[in-house]
């Protein structure tokens, strides 16, 4: 997902709140808000105390924040899906016509008009009303995830392509391939599986899934746990029927299943709430969860937004996403992975920062970026969810994830995330503290050709001496006079394990 920020000129001496309205593309008509609303994007900019506020809508999908700054006679738009990505928009307003551009862009201007009346209606008629959620009053542990959660995820490699043989082939797999006895415990079925509702209202799955109580044991009796998907909205991300009006009821189905684990992702309950109602929506099924008295690791998904990192464990989450959806691309992996330094102070022991999914194995990086990736993700105490198809994964797949100092490193006790101590352009170093007076050391060269990273214990501020052990090369590293040197590849890292010297040998546990 993406953030794009928008600059309103606005013509004349008219003030900012002549934004406020409901605008819609030039050729939308009622038909095809009715007919096809998925194909509309309506900009929504309403007046509150002290300002404007708006949302990006697709009727019936999506609503996206928007704030609105004015500033005399202009405006600042940000529209805002994930954090930490925008893309800069220029509009002008002139009478009742909204024009907007993309800076550089050859693309002709998109031309905005007020909706009409008849417009308006059908546009209420494909917005839920919103319903009440509980009181904002944070809830205590649920004593889950004491350390970050391992498993697999649907979504990265198979997207919808989903059914009930496949994910116990992919159970099998984890089993025979040793990621399961890595750590890799959950099975989590993301968008797709969802069919429609009984008379009762209960949430049943589609004819792909014909019985998920006996694909819950199925991965029970295989040493695994079942993960769940749905949505605080009445729509999935991918369409499908989310939780909406039945928060508590699908609580009791999820437990009475056997899930273990559920991703609540926000999708089509913008179009209902507005961000500041995010903590109460996600209170609310937190609270559905707990009454099933079954333990669920509960897994915020809104992309960062609202700082989520800040109320999300009074929520009820273990673990929230802080950014948009991955990519199979090194620039989209490093700039999420190096971004999250931040929010270190936020994560710990049942509570923790989701950069989202593991790329590796899906192809598109090198075998350099992906050991960067697992090893940035560990540094980050991140969750680590595989999302590549294991059934037919590579040995050196399957060894790059299953590194046990590695995950040993991204396991441990203490809970402390790892934070930037060095950066030199391109070289960085990262420093994280382990249980047992141990510390994890990545050197990352996010540069275009190789280099000598060079750093010293002093400037780490760690107390020496100490012996060292490179985690992927399974090898031991000198470091003569506190000093650390290693070459490093393009895009690549050493993930050093440092550990006082009294000890016989530096190991991970």
């Amino acid at each position: 997902m993406a953030v794009a920020a928008a600059v309103v000129a606005l013509a004349g001496t008219a003030g900012a709140q002549e934004l406020a309205g409901t605008w819609v593309p030039q050729d939308v008509s009622a038909d095809i808000l009715t007919r096809q609303p998925q194909r509309v994007r309506v900009l929504s900019i309403r007046e509150v105390e002290g300002g404007l506020i708006g949302k990006l809508i697709v009727p019936g999908s999506v609503g996206v924040p928007v704030a609105v700054e004015r500033q005399g006679d202009h405006a600042r738009l940000r529209i805002q899906m994930a954090r930490g990505m925008e893309t800069p928009l220029e509009a002008t307003l002139t009478a009742d016509r909204l024009s907007i551009t993309s800076p550089g862009s050859s693309n002709p201007p998109a031309a905005l008009r007020r909706a009409s009346a008849e417009e308006l209606q059908a546009l209420a008629r494909l917005t839920p009303k919103k319903l009440p959620v509980p009181p904002m009053k944070g809830i205590p542990p649920n004593g889950l995830a004491r350390t970050p959660p391992m498993g697999f995820s649907t979504w990265n490699h198979f997207e919808t392509a989903i059914d009930d043989g496949t994910i116990r082939e992919i159970g099998d797999a984890l089993v025979a391939n040793g990621m399961r006895d890595a750590g890799y415990v959950y099975v989590n079925i993301d968008d797709g599986w969802q069919g429609t509702r009984d008379e009762q209202g209960n949430i049943r799955a589609n004819d792909k899934f014909p019985d998920m109580h006996a694909l819950a044991e199925y991965l029970h009796a295989h040493g695994l746990k079942l993960g769940m998907y749905t949505s605080p909205g009445p729509r999935s991300c991918a369409g499908f029927e989310g939780s909406y009006g039945h928060e508590e009821q699908d609580a009791r189905t999820f437990a009475a299943w056997g899930v273990d684990y559920l991703k609540y992702d926000w999708c089509s309950a913008g179009l209902i709430y507005d961000d500041a109602e995010m903590p109460a929506v996600y209170l609310k099924m937190a609270q559905a969860i707990r009454a099933t008295a079954r333990p669920i690791v509960f897994s915020l998904c809104q992309y960062g937004r609202a700082d989520v990192w800040k109320w999300g464990a009074d929520a009820g989450g273990n673990l929230w996403r802080t950014t948009g959806d991955i990519g199979d691309r090194w620039q989209v992996m490093s700039v999420i992975g190096f971004a999250q330094e931040e929010l270190a102070p936020f994560a710990g022991p049942g509570h923790w920062n989701d950069p989202d999914m593991l790329e590796v194995g899906n192809g598109h990086m090198s075998t350099a970026e992906y050991r960067t990736h697992m090893s940035l993700w560990a540094m980050l105490a991140a969750p680590l969810i595989a999302g590549h198809d294991v059934r037919s994964a590579a040995p050196e797949t399957t060894a790059l994830l299953t590194n046990r100092d590695v995950i040993a490193i991204d396991q441990d006790l203490l809970g402390r995330p790892g934070h930037r101590a060095v950066e030199r352009g391109p070289l960085e170093v990262w420093v994280r503290p382990l249980d047992g007076k141990r510390t994890a050391v990545a050197l990352f060269n996010r540069g275009e050709a190789p280099a000598t990273i060079e750093t010293s214990l002093a400037e780490l501020r760690i107390d020496g001496p100490v012996g060292a052990r490179d985690v992927w090369v399974q090898g031991s590293v000198e470091v003569p006079d506190g000093r650390i040197a290693a070459e490093v590849e393009p895009h690549g890292v050493r993930l050093l394990l440092l550990e006082p010297a009294t000890k016989s040998a530096p190991s991970a546990r």
